[in-house]
């Protein structure tokens, strides 16, 4: 059977890292087909090179793999000349066995875009591009904090120090300031003047902070993993910092994000900088819970449906998703609500998942239409007006806006 071609002018890319091999297939008005192959590196002069030859067929499609990272040079390059490509997954262009080269699978990508066989993946604009490295190396840092904070109170249940059973944070600033005075050799009347409100007795206190060996390793270990945690947090600051900064012409979208029970503003952010601020790109909310990878799979054959295990999909958002899905199911809000009910026939695990789609559907909904979150069970503004009017009255009153009665 003949593919029935749609586009007059197609170019396929394989791209690897120190090479880049492409095929152009372009209809002549006879109706004839002329093929050209050429080989470039993997160099900046070569890629400039390969946009110019590109260019200079006027191409209606440009098909690339999202082999790694390595197709990113390639694209940006492309994309500063003003040839817009097609970022493909490799799993809907498999070629066919037994004819494995670089040509073959360059002409086959040109061949299946040319019928119109390929869909586009979704590529961001490349300053929200570039916000991705931030997002996702504060993502990284976080779990290297996460790890030498884990690493902190392991050391010191080694010592034979016992606050975490009286402390819910041990890395809270009344509880690291006592873990430094310790370490620091101070007295423990002064140690336990550090405990500021803590709910725990200066007797529990002085009990839990006695070490059965706190030698000179110990000591060694737990100040550089203080040091660590302390340098780890204010790493995160700083990318947050300029995560936000970058975000400043985007600033409506993160702000109708925050109205999301479970998405503060960091999380807000880090989102809008893989899913983007445009909805169009995707469509419909089905397609961009597929892109992500939070949806149910879809596995039917002989009237039977088998898995419905999840696609694999962007694993930094479906990351991100879930967390918020764990902090709106601790909340007042219809998601609560959500939670409870799918939680007792599906258990705890997926119905964050669940959860998570729905959340993933309704940010999808607000950015679609520029419409803050409304929750048809709880009303937001009731409850900061009932939380902070008794102090808005007093401040009225003490600055003469309102007469006492």
């Amino acid at each position: 059977m003949d593919i029935t071609p749609i586009h007059r002018r197609v170019v396929g890319l394989d791209v690897h890292q120190s090479k880049i091999t492409a095929c152009a297939l372009i209809e002549q008005p006879d109706g004839s087909v002329a093929v050209e192959h050429r080989e470039f590196g993997g160099f900046k002069r070569d890629r400039r090179a390969l946009a110019e030859w590109v260019r200079g067929f006027d191409p209606e499609v440009v098909v690339m793999e999202s082999t790694g990272i390595y197709w990113k040079s390639p694209y940006a390059a492309l994309e500063r000349v003003g040839v817009m490509a097609w970022v493909v997954n490799a799993r809907h262009a498999r070629n066919v066995p037994g004819r494995k080269t670089d040509l073959s699978d360059a002409q086959w990508l040109a061949t299946l875009a040319r019928a119109g066989l390929l869909r586009a993946s979704f590529i961001p604009p490349a300053e929200i591009r570039h916000l991705r490295l931030i997002a996702r190396q504060r993502q990284k840092l976080v779990g290297m904090l996460a790890a030498e904070k884990n690493r902190l109170h392991k050391v010191l249940t080694d010592a034979g120090i016992r606050l975490n059973v009286l402390v819910s944070d041990v890395h809270g600033a009344s509880a690291r300031a006592m873990i430094k005075a310790l370490l620091a050799d101070a007295p423990m009347h002064a140690i336990l003047d550090l405990a500021g409100r803590l709910r725990a007795s200066r007797e529990e206190l002085f009990e839990a902070l006695q070490p059965e060996e706190l030698s000179t390793r110990h000591r060694f270990v737990l100040n550089e993993v203080l040091a660590h945690i302390e340098y780890l947090e204010a790493m995160i600051a700083r990318f947050e910092q300029e995560l936000l900064a970058g975000l400043a012409p985007w600033e409506p979208q993160v702000c109708l994000l925050e109205t999301v029970p479970g998405i503060d503003r960091i999380g807000a952010a880090m989102l809008l900088v893989e899913i983007g601020t445009d909805m169009a790109s995707f469509g419909s909310a089905e397609r961009l819970a597929s892109w992500v990878g939070i949806c149910p799979g879809n596995h039917e054959s002989a009237g039977k449906r088998k898995s419905g295990r999840t696609r694999k999909g962007n694993a930094w958002v479906r990351r991100l998703l879930c967390e918020f899905a764990q902090a709106a199911s601790r909340t007042r809000c219809a998601l609560k609500d959500k939670f409870s009910a799918l939680s007792i026939r599906k258990g705890h695990k997926r119905s964050i998942v669940a959860l998570a789609h729905k959340l993933l559907r309704i940010v999808y909904a607000m950015l679609n239409h520029a419409a803050p979150y409304q929750d048809r069970t709880v009303d937001y503004e009731a409850l900061v007006v009932q939380r902070n009017a008794p102090r808005w009255l007093k401040m009225l009153e003490k600055h003469g806006y309102l007469t006492a009665t």
